[in-house]
């Protein structure tokens, strides 16, 4: 099943379902419109029976093609007149049993009943038209009912198999041994020099390069070590930019170019380092030698490893022989395949499908990535029958050049659910290479309705965890960053898996930059990969996609013109998703408020920002607000707590205090996050009303002295991150006593707290993680914290002044791993077998002291 009729099948059922959940508010809103959807729901009933068979059929037959790219428009309108039903019933909801509105105010525009009606009733006259032609239509064909969309059985890998680990590399130690050698033999007295390692892509050279870079060996012999991914885009400025957040963690993209050269210089001056360029496709030597200029400031001695697949960029940019990575023989091929496929142990007990694995790793050339898939595709199946199915698949047979993994990769996409496919297609959207948040990208499949219930009252987060999770089993996502509580917070999609999503993207999704010169009308979704649009105006051929759901930019595009900002509002009425990163501009226009289906506004890192116009708080199906890093925003708009269905809420601004009785109406938040709100003083008691509310973290909010006794009332609250508050004392008022379901509780760069909060002993039997950093006046931790049974995690850093641990420490039978680090007392006291609080600790899997692990 190809991605487009993948595409529309689950648009189809998207719109069956909101058919079939029509409110009586939202039938009475229209006249005949009960009637009216009957209809609907039985043509694309009946229509979304032969879509498999159409598919099959397009293939040979361009008029059949056609007739789906009509059926799929009419589909994504019919979808759209519902948006706006659902939107206008919202909207008197607000306006007359609003929780925060007891009276009409002229906040909304005064809407007629009767007009609204009409225009509704004039677009579904247009699209049952429409529709009554496509079925008309369709009887030139003889399409077959075939069942749609058979759900194949997901057996998600445990969470802690679910990516590479270093344990997991397979057959590399000889090529780790012989890279080091090189780093290593040479002597200090030469200049910069370059190793090029090639090989085909997915080989692993990347994984290879990782495992050098970590070595004991290279972290000894080298002052400085530097990881830049460069990808296709070999930009100077950009890489500067890369090159030096990646020595000092500072991002600095509002720095000029010779202010980065000369930041770079000074960070390189006389050091002997290494600088990893992974991934690079540039074959223009003038821009190969205007970066190597300025990489020579190093101490003799430094070296740079450049990865990439082409021989001609080893060529222009190595100083010595390029290292040619080879394919893994079949043998540590299928070791592969039987680590990724089967539980530990379980292969044994199934030495034919063993033999059908010795045919399946013959035709996947060597390459790693190939062989990981497919062994996470077949994980847990133990049928003969769907081992043979992968061996003899066709697809094997598709036109591919040499040792090309597609037909590999391609088998695990083919397998997937429907569902998981269009959520996997949309990742195309990112850049290659760029790290995607996990959170992101469930909320811009919330924004786009991918997150599909399943009956039960399962909360949309959870269902877009399970979709996440599922990519990553199937090693569909790489390079996994983890937080403390073991919650995976970016990672990275293989080039190579990248293409493939860009394959079965079909017409629906599309890069577009200032030389695009044809768009259609039938794109949906599109990411605009420019780096600059100062006084720049819109692209002329993207207005021809009036009917688009998503927008990105692909970059920090820095500041954009007033004429390009009004250009892109005014024009796409449909967005869903409008995401502004890293664009500046002083003002959001008011009409932002006519964009009523939008779901997900990402407005952060404007640093020009200045104020927000009451009118956005008119997108009453908003879920996803971003305004983090918008360090000039004054304000937030007085009637943000009109935004009822806002789930997500990130927030930077100089305000002193929030809206009064803001968190009354935003009663659906579920994650709150307000980062470097300095001047904010206090908090509203009005938080209490936030029972929904599963994470809330405050970071650099340097002027909050205490938190409101509200708190308290947070009953679902599982995530609760405290960060870099200086003022925040957390005994003065409530404490944290209601806090029923917090699992994981960070408390990092309180310099006033003595003690941790009485009432998180009222968390003792769901608090799973915990991490205490950088809190110099905590002397002692509390008796009750042998209480919290659930603890697998606890995480104690730079607190110079904590003397020891609870002596019941030893209860904590959960407790899988201790961290402690920068805490010169309690450290000695925890060494092994000679510290005092050593017989309470011992049981415990894992621990480390300051970085070392122990046991």
């Amino acid at each position: 099943m190809a991605c487009a009729e993948i595409i529309l099948s689950i648009i189809a059922k998207g719109v069956l379902d909101k058919i079939a959940s029509l409110t009586f508010s939202e039938i009475s809103m229209v006249r005949g419109v009960n009637k009216e959807m009957e209809k609907f729901k039985k043509t694309l009933s009946s229509i979304k029976a032969v879509l498999s068979d159409a598919e099959e059929q397009q293939v040979k037959n361009h008029t059949v093609q056609d007739w789906l790219e009509k059926l799929k428009d009419v589909v994504y309108d019919v979808d759209d007149v519902l948006d706006e039903i659902s939107t206008e019933v919202l909207r008197q909801k607000v306006e007359t049993h609003g929780s925060i509105l007891k009276q009409v105010d002229n906040f909304f525009s005064h809407s007629n009943p009767v007009a609204f009606s009409f225009k509704i009733s004039r677009k579904i006259k247009d699209i049952r038209e429409r529709l009554d032609d496509i079925v008309l239509e369709r009887r030139n064909f003889h399409f077959k009912e075939q069942v749609v969309d058979a759900q194949v059985q997901n057996k998600v890998r445990e969470q802690s198999h679910s990516f590479m680990r270093e344990s997991d590399v397979i057959g590399r130690d000889y090529d780790k041994d012989k890279i080091v050698e090189l780093l290593l033999s040479s002597s200090d007295h030469e200049s910069l020099s370059v190793i090029p390692i090639v090989g085909l892509g997915g080989l692993g050279k990347t994984t290879l390069v990782k495992l050098v870079y970590n070595d004991e060996r290279i972290v000894r012999n080298f002052e400085l070590r530097l990881w830049v991914c460069v990808s296709q885009e070999f930009d100077l400025k950009k890489l500067l930019e890369k090159i030096i957040k990646s020595g000092t963690g500072a991002n600095c993209g509002y720095l000029e170019l010779d202010q980065l050269q000369t930041c770079l210089r000074d960070n390189l001056n006389a050091k002997k380092f290494l600088i990893i360029l992974d991934d690079v496709w540039n074959d223009d030597p003038t821009k190969w030698i205007e970066l190597r200029n300025l990489l020579s400031d190093g101490a003799n001695g430094s070296k740079i490893i450049v990865t990439t697949r082409s021989t001609v960029v080893a060529s222009i940019m190595g100083t010595t022989q390029s290292y040619n990575l080879k394919g893994l023989s079949n043998d540590e091929c299928l070791s592969i395949l039987v680590k990724f496929a089967f539980k530990e142990g379980d292969a044994k007990r199934y030495p034919k499908l063993v033999d059908i694995g010795k045919a399946i790793v013959t035709k996947c050339g060597g390459i790693p990535l190939a062989v990981r898939t497919l062994g996470c595709l077949l994980y847990m199946k133990i049928e003969e029958r769907e081992w043979l199915y992968i061996k003899d698949n066709e697809i094997w047979k598709l036109e591919q050049k040499e040792n090309d993994i597609l037909p590999a990769l391609r088998l695990s996409y083919e397998q997937m659910p429907s569902y998981l496919k269009q959520c996997f297609v949309y990742c195309s959207i990112f850049p290659k290479d760029c790290e995607i948040g996990r959170v992101q990208l469930i909320t811009l499949w919330m924004a786009q309705g991918f997150l599909l219930p399943n009956g039960s009252r399962q909360q949309l987060e959870d269902i877009g965890n399970q979709y996440f999770n599922e990519l990553l089993s199937r090693s569909f996502f790489h390079e996994v960053n983890e937080k403390f509580d073991a919650e995976v917070l970016m990672c990275k999609m293989h080039n190579l898996v990248h293409d493939l999503a860009q394959l079965m993207a079909s017409t629906e999704y599309l890069n577009v930059d200032f030389n695009s010169r044809l768009v259609s009308e039938r794109v949906r979704h599109v990411s605009f990969i420019e780096y600059d649009l100062y006084e720049k105006e819109f692209p002329m051929p993207m207005l021809n996609a009036k009917k688009l759901r998503s927008f990105s930019f692909s970059y920090q595009v820095g500041p954009i013109s007033k004429s390009f900002l009004y250009t892109l509002i005014l024009h796409f009425r449909c967005l869903r998703v409008l995401d502004m990163g890293g664009a500046e501009f002083e003002e959001l226009p008011s009409f932002i408020g006519k964009l009523k289906h939008l779901r997900y506004l990402n407005l952060s890192w404007n640093r020009s920002l200045k104020v927000l116009p009451n009118s956005i708080c008119k997108l009453l199906n908003l879920r996803t607000l971003h305004l983090y890093g918008c360090e000039q925003l004054r304000e937030l708009p007085r009637d943000i707590g009109k935004l009822i269905s806002l789930r997500h809420l990130y927030l930077t601004s100089q305000s002193i205090g929030l809206p009064e009785k803001m968190f009354e109406g935003l009663t659906s938040l579920r994650y709150l996050w307000f980062q470097r709100c300095n001047r904010l003083v206090s908090l509203s008691e009005g938080i209490q009303h936030l029972t929904s509310i599963r994470r809330l973290r405050m970071e650099e909010c340097h002027s909050l002295a205490s938190l409101p006794s509200g708190i308290k009332h947070l009953t679902a609250l599982e995530k609760f991150w405290i960060t870099d508050c200086q003022e925040l004392n957390l005994l003065e008022g409530e404490d944290m006593k209601g806090l029923k379901s917090l699992q994981s509780l960070a408390i990092v760069g309180l310099p006033k707290l003595v003690a941790l909060p009485q009432g998180l002993q009222q968390s003792a039997a769901t608090l799973q993680y915990l991490t205490i950093q950088n809190c110099q006046g905590l002397k002692t931790l509390p008796k009750w914290l042998e209480d919290l049974t659930s603890l697998r995690r606890l995480y104690i850093r730079n607190c110079p002044t904590l003397m020891c641990l609870p002596q019941g420490v030893h209860r904590l039978t959960a407790l899988q791993q201790l961290s402690i680090r920068g805490c010169p007392q309690l450290s000695v006291r925890c060494e092994r077998e000679t510290g005092e609080d050593w017989p309470n600790i011992s049981h415990i899997l894992e621990i480390y002291l300051d970085s070392v692990k122990i046991k």
